[in-house]
């Protein structure tokens, strides 16, 4: 059984930081892209950034130069550290993990992230 469970989140300040962390089971980790992605009310969940296995990442261009994600392929975890908040980044936070080979994707249940102007 798959399961991407994601921690971290929380309230914090504008210009705060916080670390959401992912970890995954019932998966081969290194076979699979994890990503976070990030949804608010009444919009589409959106990508906030991916990483491969070899540590290639992407980036949504409202996050660059301030989150950075990150994996530990003997722990089965993907970060995000998130780093000068603002008040737009707020929405939940999700973890997803596409499978390369299959393209099968896994979602986690999410992790809310409030942020206060």
């Amino acid at each position: 059984q798959v399961q991407l469970v994601e921690s971290g989140g929380g309230l914090v300040q504008a210009g705060g930081s916080l670390r959401l962390s992912c970890a995954a089971s019932g998966i081969i980790f290194s076979d699979n892209v994890m990503g976070w992605y990030r949804q608010t009310p009444g919009k589409q969940r959106e990508l906030v950034a991916s990483i491969t296995s070899g540590g290639n990442t992407n980036y949504a261009d409202s996050v660059k130069g301030r989150f950075t994600i990150s994996r530990d392929n003997a722990k089965n975890t993907v970060y995000l550290q998130m780093d000068n908040l603002k008040p737009e980044d707020a929405a939940i936070y999700y973890c997803k993990a596409v499978r390369l080979i299959s393209r099968r994707e896994y979602w986690g249940q999410g992790t809310q992230v409030t942020v206060s102007s």
